[in-house]
Protein backbone atom coordinates (compact mmCIF):
# COMPACT_ATOMS: atom_id res chain seq x y z
CA UNK A 1 0.00 0.00 0.00
CA UNK A 2 1.61 3.18 -0.96
CA UNK A 3 2.36 5.67 2.09
CA UNK A 4 0.12 8.09 1.00
CA UNK A 5 -2.97 5.88 1.48
CA UNK A 6 -1.92 5.43 5.33
CA UNK A 7 -2.80 7.93 7.79
CA UNK A 8 -2.32 8.29 11.54
CA UNK A 9 -3.24 10.17 14.51
CA UNK A 10 -1.62 12.25 17.25
CA UNK A 11 -3.10 11.70 20.44
CA UNK A 12 -3.60 14.44 23.34
CA UNK A 13 -0.21 13.66 24.81
CA UNK A 14 1.83 13.64 21.85
CA UNK A 15 0.85 16.88 20.38
CA UNK A 16 2.61 19.73 20.78
CA UNK A 17 1.98 23.44 20.85
CA UNK A 18 3.40 24.17 17.61
CA UNK A 19 2.53 21.38 15.40
CA UNK A 20 0.91 22.30 12.32
CA UNK A 21 -0.33 20.61 9.20
CA UNK A 22 -1.89 21.49 5.91
CA UNK A 23 -3.23 20.38 2.32
CA UNK A 24 -3.48 22.36 -1.02
CA UNK A 25 -6.10 21.62 -3.32
CA UNK A 26 -7.46 23.36 -6.42
CA UNK A 27 -11.18 24.00 -6.33
CA UNK A 28 -13.22 22.93 -9.48
CA UNK A 29 -16.60 23.65 -10.92
CA UNK A 30 -17.43 19.97 -8.91
CA UNK A 31 -16.35 20.80 -5.65
CA UNK A 32 -18.39 23.94 -6.05
CA UNK A 33 -21.72 22.16 -7.14
CA UNK A 34 -21.36 19.14 -4.51
CA UNK A 35 -20.79 21.77 -2.07
CA UNK A 36 -23.68 23.41 -3.04
CA UNK A 37 -25.66 20.33 -2.88
CA UNK A 38 -25.02 19.18 0.37
CA UNK A 39 -25.18 22.52 2.08
CA UNK A 40 -29.00 23.40 0.21
CA UNK A 41 -26.42 26.91 -0.48
CA UNK A 42 -28.26 27.41 -4.31
CA UNK A 43 -27.15 31.39 -4.67
CA UNK A 44 -27.45 32.31 -8.29
CA UNK A 45 -23.67 33.63 -8.06
CA UNK A 46 -21.94 30.37 -6.41
CA UNK A 47 -23.53 28.10 -9.18
CA UNK A 48 -22.67 30.23 -12.38
CA UNK A 49 -26.37 31.23 -12.96
CA UNK A 50 -25.33 35.33 -13.22
CA UNK A 51 -22.16 34.61 -15.38
CA UNK A 52 -19.63 33.31 -12.42
CA UNK A 53 -18.93 30.78 -11.13
CA UNK A 54 -17.60 31.30 -7.28
CA UNK A 55 -17.68 29.19 -4.03
CA UNK A 56 -19.00 30.09 -0.39
CA UNK A 57 -16.01 30.89 1.54
CA UNK A 58 -17.55 28.19 4.07
CA UNK A 59 -15.82 26.01 1.64
CA UNK A 60 -12.77 26.69 2.96
CA UNK A 61 -13.89 25.89 6.60
CA UNK A 62 -14.84 22.76 5.27
CA UNK A 63 -11.27 22.00 3.68
CA UNK A 64 -10.32 22.96 7.72
CA UNK A 65 -12.52 20.17 8.91
CA UNK A 66 -11.12 17.90 6.87
CA UNK A 67 -7.39 18.61 7.74
CA UNK A 68 -8.11 18.55 11.32
CA UNK A 69 -9.90 15.32 10.87
CA UNK A 70 -7.04 13.14 8.51
CA UNK A 71 -3.87 15.06 9.67
CA UNK A 72 -3.67 17.16 12.92
CA UNK A 73 -5.17 15.23 15.52
CA UNK A 74 -6.15 12.70 12.82
CA UNK A 75 -8.69 9.94 13.24
CA UNK A 76 -10.87 9.85 16.59
CA UNK A 77 -11.05 13.93 16.19
CA UNK A 78 -14.24 15.80 17.88
CA UNK A 79 -14.86 19.15 16.79
CA UNK A 80 -16.04 21.11 19.77
CA UNK A 81 -16.09 24.45 18.09
CA UNK A 82 -14.68 27.14 15.65
CA UNK A 83 -14.78 30.70 15.25
CA UNK A 84 -14.12 31.25 11.81
CA UNK A 85 -13.57 35.10 9.48
CA UNK A 86 -13.75 34.84 5.53
CA UNK A 87 -11.69 37.35 3.69
CA UNK A 88 -12.08 37.08 0.41
CA UNK A 89 -13.93 35.67 -2.45
CA UNK A 90 -12.85 32.36 -4.24
CA UNK A 91 -13.79 30.55 -6.97
CA UNK A 92 -13.43 27.60 -9.71
CA UNK A 93 -9.86 27.57 -10.31
CA UNK A 94 -8.72 29.17 -7.29
CA UNK A 95 -5.26 26.77 -5.38
CA UNK A 96 -5.90 27.01 -1.82
CA UNK A 97 -3.56 25.94 1.15
CA UNK A 98 -5.01 25.50 4.53
CA UNK A 99 -2.95 25.17 7.63
CA UNK A 100 -3.78 24.57 10.90
CA UNK A 101 -1.54 25.13 13.60
CA UNK A 102 -1.45 24.11 17.34
CA UNK A 103 -1.93 27.44 19.77
CA UNK A 104 -2.65 25.69 23.25
CA UNK A 105 -3.64 22.36 25.04
CA UNK A 106 -6.22 22.14 27.91
CA UNK A 107 -5.20 19.04 29.78
CA UNK A 108 -8.73 19.11 32.00
CA UNK A 109 -10.92 18.60 28.89
CA UNK A 110 -8.25 17.04 26.26
CA UNK A 111 -9.06 20.13 23.85
CA UNK A 112 -6.34 21.61 21.80
CA UNK A 113 -7.18 24.63 20.03
CA UNK A 114 -5.88 24.80 16.68
CA UNK A 115 -5.12 28.40 14.56
CA UNK A 116 -6.19 28.01 11.03
CA UNK A 117 -5.56 29.66 8.06
CA UNK A 118 -6.50 29.50 4.51
CA UNK A 119 -4.70 31.67 1.49
CA UNK A 120 -4.51 31.18 -2.23
CA UNK A 121 -2.28 31.06 -4.87
CA UNK A 122 -1.42 34.60 -4.70
CA UNK A 123 -0.96 34.13 -0.62
CA UNK A 124 -4.19 36.53 -0.14
CA UNK A 125 -6.01 35.42 2.78
CA UNK A 126 -9.04 33.50 2.40
CA UNK A 127 -9.94 32.58 6.16
CA UNK A 128 -8.32 33.05 9.66
CA UNK A 129 -9.83 31.78 12.95
CA UNK A 130 -9.97 29.19 15.61
CA UNK A 131 -11.01 25.79 15.84
CA UNK A 132 -11.58 24.07 19.58
CA UNK A 133 -11.23 20.05 19.28
CA UNK A 134 -11.26 16.66 21.16
CA UNK A 135 -7.94 15.25 20.46
CA UNK A 136 -7.68 11.32 20.59
CA UNK A 137 -7.09 9.80 23.23
CA UNK A 138 -5.97 6.40 21.39
CA UNK A 139 -4.01 5.43 18.67
CA UNK A 140 -5.05 4.72 14.76
CA UNK A 141 -2.77 4.15 12.15
CA UNK A 142 -4.35 2.22 8.50
CA UNK A 143 -5.56 2.98 5.14
CA UNK A 144 -7.36 5.90 4.24
CA UNK A 145 -10.84 5.21 3.58
CA UNK A 146 -11.97 5.45 -0.34
CA UNK A 147 -14.08 8.27 -1.05
CA UNK A 148 -17.46 7.38 -2.12
CA UNK A 149 -18.41 7.26 -6.01
CA UNK A 150 -20.30 10.49 -7.02
CA UNK A 151 -21.71 11.39 -10.58
CA UNK A 152 -22.75 15.02 -11.37
CA UNK A 153 -25.73 15.20 -13.71
CA UNK A 154 -24.27 18.48 -15.75
CA UNK A 155 -26.15 19.64 -18.98
CA UNK A 156 -23.22 21.36 -20.45
CA UNK A 157 -24.22 20.01 -24.13
CA UNK A 158 -27.85 21.77 -23.79
CA UNK A 159 -26.65 25.00 -21.94
CA UNK A 160 -24.24 25.56 -24.82
CA UNK A 161 -27.16 25.24 -27.24
CA UNK A 162 -29.29 27.61 -25.58
CA UNK A 163 -26.68 30.27 -25.30
CA UNK A 164 -26.19 30.10 -28.84
CA UNK A 165 -29.86 31.29 -29.58
CA UNK A 166 -28.86 34.54 -27.88
CA UNK A 167 -27.17 35.95 -30.77
CA UNK A 168 -30.23 35.49 -32.71
CA UNK A 169 -33.42 37.16 -32.76
CA UNK A 170 -36.37 35.23 -31.25
CA UNK A 171 -38.24 33.21 -34.07
CA UNK A 172 -42.14 34.04 -34.46
CA UNK A 173 -43.33 30.36 -33.24
CA UNK A 174 -46.80 29.17 -33.77
CA UNK A 175 -47.87 27.31 -30.48
CA UNK A 176 -51.28 24.86 -31.55
CA UNK A 177 -53.29 24.45 -27.84
CA UNK A 178 -50.94 25.28 -25.34
CA UNK A 179 -54.33 24.19 -22.85
CA UNK A 180 -52.40 22.63 -20.14
CA UNK A 181 -49.56 24.23 -17.45
CA UNK A 182 -46.78 21.89 -18.94
CA UNK A 183 -47.09 23.38 -22.35
CA UNK A 184 -47.79 26.83 -22.31
CA UNK A 185 -45.01 27.61 -19.18
CA UNK A 186 -42.52 25.37 -22.33
CA UNK A 187 -43.15 28.35 -24.72
CA UNK A 188 -43.47 30.99 -21.99
CA UNK A 189 -40.17 29.50 -20.51
CA UNK A 190 -39.01 30.27 -24.26
CA UNK A 191 -39.73 33.40 -24.72
CA UNK A 192 -38.17 34.23 -21.80
CA UNK A 193 -35.30 33.91 -22.83
CA UNK A 194 -35.24 34.93 -26.05
CA UNK A 195 -35.49 31.56 -28.01
CA UNK A 196 -39.26 32.40 -29.57
CA UNK A 197 -41.82 34.72 -29.95
CA UNK A 198 -45.01 32.72 -29.59
CA UNK A 199 -48.35 33.09 -31.19
CA UNK A 200 -50.98 31.04 -28.48
CA UNK A 201 -53.10 29.32 -30.98
CA UNK A 202 -56.54 28.28 -29.13
CA UNK A 203 -59.68 28.80 -27.38
CA UNK A 204 -58.31 32.11 -25.66
CA UNK A 205 -60.32 31.71 -22.89
CA UNK A 206 -58.92 28.54 -22.04
CA UNK A 207 -55.77 29.47 -22.27
CA UNK A 208 -56.15 32.41 -20.16
CA UNK A 209 -57.60 29.75 -17.31
CA UNK A 210 -54.55 27.46 -17.34
CA UNK A 211 -52.42 30.91 -17.33
CA UNK A 212 -54.36 32.07 -14.49
CA UNK A 213 -54.32 28.88 -12.05
CA UNK A 214 -50.94 28.41 -12.16
CA UNK A 215 -49.71 32.36 -12.41
CA UNK A 216 -48.02 32.30 -15.68
CA UNK A 217 -48.16 35.63 -17.09
CA UNK A 218 -48.87 35.65 -20.94
CA UNK A 219 -49.46 39.34 -21.15
CA UNK A 220 -46.53 39.88 -23.63
CA UNK A 221 -48.18 37.26 -26.12
CA UNK A 222 -50.93 37.46 -28.89
CA UNK A 223 -53.55 34.56 -28.20
CA UNK A 224 -54.83 33.37 -31.59
CA UNK A 225 -58.54 32.43 -30.58
CA UNK A 226 -59.54 28.68 -32.23
CA UNK A 227 -62.19 26.76 -31.18
CA UNK A 228 -60.67 23.10 -30.32
CA UNK A 229 -57.53 21.24 -30.56
CA UNK A 230 -58.36 20.13 -34.28
CA UNK A 231 -58.71 24.17 -35.23
CA UNK A 232 -55.65 25.42 -33.51
CA UNK A 233 -53.65 23.05 -35.56
CA UNK A 234 -55.44 24.58 -38.50
CA UNK A 235 -55.11 27.62 -37.45
CA UNK A 236 -51.55 27.35 -36.26
CA UNK A 237 -50.51 25.85 -39.59
CA UNK A 238 -52.04 28.76 -41.21
CA UNK A 239 -50.02 31.13 -39.55
CA UNK A 240 -46.95 29.15 -41.07
CA UNK A 241 -48.45 29.62 -44.61
CA UNK A 242 -49.25 33.19 -44.30
CA UNK A 243 -45.71 33.84 -43.49
CA UNK A 244 -46.32 35.04 -39.83
CA UNK A 245 -44.83 32.08 -38.33
CA UNK A 246 -41.20 30.46 -38.38
CA UNK A 247 -41.29 27.92 -36.54
CA UNK A 248 -44.39 25.63 -35.43
CA UNK A 249 -44.79 23.72 -31.95
CA UNK A 250 -47.01 21.11 -30.23
CA UNK A 251 -49.08 22.31 -27.20
CA UNK A 252 -51.31 19.26 -25.25
CA UNK A 253 -53.00 18.28 -28.53
CA UNK A 254 -52.33 14.94 -29.37
CA UNK A 255 -49.35 14.96 -31.77
CA UNK A 256 -51.36 12.70 -34.62
CA UNK A 257 -53.85 15.79 -34.54
CA UNK A 258 -50.77 18.37 -34.99
CA UNK A 259 -49.21 16.05 -37.92
CA UNK A 260 -52.46 15.56 -39.81
CA UNK A 261 -52.49 19.17 -40.32
CA UNK A 262 -49.13 19.28 -41.20
CA UNK A 263 -49.36 16.74 -43.57
CA UNK A 264 -52.38 17.59 -45.48
CA UNK A 265 -52.38 18.27 -49.06
CA UNK A 266 -53.64 21.16 -49.99
CA UNK A 267 -53.67 22.91 -46.54
CA UNK A 268 -50.10 21.48 -44.95
CA UNK A 269 -46.32 22.02 -44.78
CA UNK A 270 -45.44 19.32 -46.60
CA UNK A 271 -42.38 19.23 -49.20
CA UNK A 272 -40.41 17.04 -51.53
CA UNK A 273 -38.61 15.97 -48.40
CA UNK A 274 -40.18 12.94 -46.39
CA UNK A 275 -40.98 14.39 -42.97
CA UNK A 276 -38.62 12.80 -40.16
CA UNK A 277 -38.39 13.09 -36.42
CA UNK A 278 -34.97 13.36 -34.43
CA UNK A 279 -34.23 13.45 -30.74
CA UNK A 280 -31.19 15.41 -29.63
CA UNK A 281 -30.10 13.77 -26.62
CA UNK A 282 -27.66 14.98 -23.82
CA UNK A 283 -26.47 11.90 -22.30
CA UNK A 284 -24.45 12.45 -19.24
CA UNK A 285 -21.91 9.48 -20.49
CA UNK A 286 -21.26 10.96 -24.56
CA UNK A 287 -18.85 13.25 -24.80
CA UNK A 288 -21.20 15.14 -27.35
CA UNK A 289 -25.03 15.73 -28.49
CA UNK A 290 -26.29 12.70 -29.64
CA UNK A 291 -29.10 12.81 -32.42
CA UNK A 292 -31.59 9.76 -32.72
CA UNK A 293 -33.49 9.68 -35.97
CA UNK A 294 -36.52 8.56 -36.48
CA UNK A 295 -38.06 7.33 -33.23
CA UNK A 296 -41.51 9.21 -33.57
CA UNK A 297 -42.95 9.65 -37.58
CA UNK A 298 -42.11 6.55 -39.98
CA UNK A 299 -42.91 3.42 -38.75
CA UNK A 300 -41.14 0.90 -40.93
CA UNK A 301 -39.32 3.75 -43.26
CA UNK A 302 -38.12 2.13 -46.72
CA UNK A 303 -35.07 3.02 -48.14
CA UNK A 304 -36.03 5.91 -50.01
CA UNK A 305 -37.43 6.93 -46.87
CA UNK A 306 -34.04 6.53 -45.08
CA UNK A 307 -32.29 8.53 -47.75
CA UNK A 308 -34.37 11.63 -46.51
CA UNK A 309 -34.12 11.19 -42.99
CA UNK A 310 -30.12 10.87 -43.16
CA UNK A 311 -30.66 13.89 -45.38
CA UNK A 312 -33.09 15.91 -42.72
CA UNK A 313 -30.73 14.99 -39.91
CA UNK A 314 -27.53 15.73 -41.90
CA UNK A 315 -29.40 19.34 -42.01
CA UNK A 316 -29.59 19.64 -38.69
CA UNK A 317 -26.23 18.47 -37.55
CA UNK A 318 -25.19 21.64 -39.78
CA UNK A 319 -27.13 23.77 -37.86
CA UNK A 320 -25.82 22.52 -34.58
CA UNK A 321 -22.71 23.43 -35.80
CA UNK A 322 -20.95 20.05 -37.23
CA UNK A 323 -19.83 20.62 -40.58
CA UNK A 324 -19.41 17.01 -41.39
CA UNK A 325 -21.48 14.58 -39.13
CA UNK A 326 -21.00 11.27 -38.73
CA UNK A 327 -24.21 8.94 -39.31
CA UNK A 328 -23.77 5.33 -37.95
CA UNK A 329 -26.76 3.36 -39.74
CA UNK A 330 -28.01 0.81 -36.62
CA UNK A 331 -28.74 -3.00 -36.77
CA UNK A 332 -28.72 -6.13 -34.90
CA UNK A 333 -24.99 -6.82 -36.10
CA UNK A 334 -22.07 -4.53 -38.36
CA UNK A 335 -21.73 -7.06 -41.59
CA UNK A 336 -23.94 -6.92 -44.09
CA UNK A 337 -26.98 -9.78 -43.92
CA UNK A 338 -29.38 -10.34 -46.65
CA UNK A 339 -31.92 -11.97 -44.61
CA UNK A 340 -31.53 -8.43 -42.38
CA UNK A 341 -33.15 -5.75 -44.26
CA UNK A 342 -31.79 -3.07 -42.60
CA UNK A 343 -28.77 -4.15 -43.05
CA UNK A 344 -29.08 -3.79 -46.93
CA UNK A 345 -30.39 0.00 -46.35
CA UNK A 346 -27.15 0.27 -44.52
CA UNK A 347 -24.89 -0.85 -47.42
CA UNK A 348 -27.29 0.57 -49.86
CA UNK A 349 -27.14 4.29 -47.94
CA UNK A 350 -23.40 4.15 -47.64
CA UNK A 351 -22.86 3.59 -51.34
CA UNK A 352 -25.08 6.13 -52.19
CA UNK A 353 -23.26 8.39 -50.13
CA UNK A 354 -19.50 7.20 -52.12
CA UNK A 355 -21.46 8.28 -55.59
CA UNK A 356 -22.57 11.59 -53.88
CA UNK A 357 -26.46 10.95 -53.89
CA UNK A 358 -26.23 12.00 -50.03
CA UNK A 359 -23.88 14.56 -49.28
CA UNK A 360 -23.11 16.88 -45.86
CA UNK A 361 -22.01 14.10 -43.95
CA UNK A 362 -20.04 10.47 -43.29
CA UNK A 363 -22.32 7.56 -43.46
CA UNK A 364 -21.20 3.90 -42.47
CA UNK A 365 -23.30 0.83 -41.23
CA UNK A 366 -24.49 -1.56 -41.07
CA UNK A 367 -23.09 -0.96 -37.29
CA UNK A 368 -24.17 -2.65 -34.04
CA UNK A 369 -25.31 -0.01 -31.37
CA UNK A 370 -22.04 -0.82 -29.14
CA UNK A 371 -19.22 -0.19 -32.05
CA UNK A 372 -21.08 2.73 -33.40
CA UNK A 373 -21.19 4.98 -30.03
CA UNK A 374 -17.96 2.85 -28.20
CA UNK A 375 -14.39 3.30 -29.38
CA UNK A 376 -13.33 0.41 -27.80
CA UNK A 377 -15.85 -1.87 -29.12
CA UNK A 378 -15.17 -0.78 -32.43
CA UNK A 379 -11.66 -1.69 -32.05
CA UNK A 380 -12.38 -5.04 -30.37
CA UNK A 381 -14.91 -5.87 -33.60
CA UNK A 382 -11.70 -4.47 -35.79
CA UNK A 383 -13.83 -2.00 -37.40
CA UNK A 384 -11.74 0.86 -39.45
CA UNK A 385 -13.99 3.73 -39.63
CA UNK A 386 -14.41 7.43 -38.69
CA UNK A 387 -17.66 7.17 -37.56
CA UNK A 388 -17.28 3.89 -35.65
CA UNK A 389 -17.18 5.15 -31.70
CA UNK A 390 -17.44 8.61 -32.44
CA UNK A 391 -21.25 8.49 -34.16
CA UNK A 392 -23.13 11.92 -33.93
CA UNK A 393 -26.42 10.81 -35.43
CA UNK A 394 -27.44 6.99 -34.93
CA UNK A 395 -29.66 6.05 -37.83
CA UNK A 396 -32.07 3.13 -36.51
CA UNK A 397 -33.98 0.59 -38.33
CA UNK A 398 -37.70 1.51 -37.93
CA UNK A 399 -39.90 2.84 -35.02
CA UNK A 400 -39.76 0.20 -32.44
CA UNK A 401 -35.89 0.08 -32.09
CA UNK A 402 -35.61 3.85 -32.37
CA UNK A 403 -38.12 4.74 -29.56
CA UNK A 404 -36.60 2.23 -26.98
CA UNK A 405 -33.33 3.37 -27.60
CA UNK A 406 -34.35 7.05 -27.29
CA UNK A 407 -36.46 6.04 -23.62
CA UNK A 408 -33.59 3.65 -22.93
CA UNK A 409 -30.86 6.51 -22.77
CA UNK A 410 -33.22 8.82 -21.31
CA UNK A 411 -34.86 6.78 -18.04
CA UNK A 412 -32.13 4.44 -17.68
CA UNK A 413 -29.01 7.11 -18.69
CA UNK A 414 -30.56 10.15 -17.44
CA UNK A 415 -30.16 11.27 -20.85
CA UNK A 416 -32.59 14.66 -21.79
CA UNK A 417 -34.61 14.17 -25.50
CA UNK A 418 -34.75 17.23 -27.28
CA UNK A 419 -37.43 16.76 -30.14
CA UNK A 420 -37.99 18.31 -33.77
CA UNK A 421 -39.67 17.23 -36.82
CA UNK A 422 -38.05 17.64 -40.30
CA UNK A 423 -38.83 17.74 -43.56
CA UNK A 424 -41.91 20.25 -43.37
CA UNK A 425 -41.83 23.91 -44.53
CA UNK A 426 -40.56 24.88 -41.03
CA UNK A 427 -39.39 22.63 -38.11
CA UNK A 428 -42.19 21.18 -35.86
CA UNK A 429 -41.17 21.40 -31.55
CA UNK A 430 -42.72 18.29 -29.90
CA UNK A 431 -42.37 18.77 -26.27
CA UNK A 432 -44.14 15.85 -24.12
CA UNK A 433 -45.56 16.58 -20.47
CA UNK A 434 -43.10 13.88 -19.29
CA UNK A 435 -40.10 16.52 -20.22
CA UNK A 436 -38.08 18.69 -17.75
CA UNK A 437 -37.63 21.92 -18.23
CA UNK A 438 -34.23 22.29 -19.95
CA UNK A 439 -34.96 19.36 -22.45
CA UNK A 440 -38.37 21.35 -23.62
CA UNK A 441 -36.09 24.56 -23.53
CA UNK A 442 -33.61 22.54 -25.54
CA UNK A 443 -36.26 21.47 -28.10
CA UNK A 444 -37.08 25.15 -29.15
CA UNK A 445 -33.66 26.19 -28.95
CA UNK A 446 -32.68 23.32 -31.71
CA UNK A 447 -35.75 24.28 -33.56
CA UNK A 448 -34.97 27.98 -33.75
CA UNK A 449 -30.88 27.33 -34.50
CA UNK A 450 -32.13 25.24 -37.75
CA UNK A 451 -34.31 28.19 -38.36
CA UNK A 452 -31.79 30.68 -38.81
CA UNK A 453 -29.62 28.72 -40.37
CA UNK A 454 -31.83 27.82 -43.22
CA UNK A 455 -32.53 31.59 -43.72
CA UNK A 456 -28.65 31.74 -44.01
CA UNK A 457 -28.51 29.27 -46.70
CA UNK A 458 -29.76 28.45 -50.15
CA UNK A 459 -33.07 26.07 -49.93
CA UNK A 460 -32.07 22.38 -50.04
CA UNK A 461 -33.02 21.41 -53.78
CA UNK A 462 -35.29 18.46 -52.59
CA UNK A 463 -37.46 20.88 -51.39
Amino acid sequence: MAPDEIIENRTFDEIRVGDSASVTRKLTRDDIALFAALSGDLNPTHMGSLGVLTAHSMWSGALTSAVLGTKLPGPGTIYAGQSLRFHKQIGAGDTLTIKVTVKEKIAASGIVVLDCECRDETGGRVMSGLAEVVAPAGKFKGPLAAAPGVRLRRHEKYDSLIERCRGFAPVSTAVAYPCEESALAAAVDAAKEGIIRPWLVGPAAAIRAVADKNGIDIAAYEIIDAPHSHGAAEKAVELVRLGKADLLMKGSLHTDELMAAVVRRETGLRTARRISHCFVLDVPTYPKPLVVTDAAVNISPTLEDKIDIARNAIDLAHALGLEEPRIAILSAVETVNPKIQSTLDAAALCKMADRGQITGGLLDGPLALDNAISPAAAKIKGIVSPVAGNADILLVPDIEAGNMLAKNLSFLAEADAAGIVLGARVPIILTSRADTVRARMASCAVAALFAHARQERVPMAAE
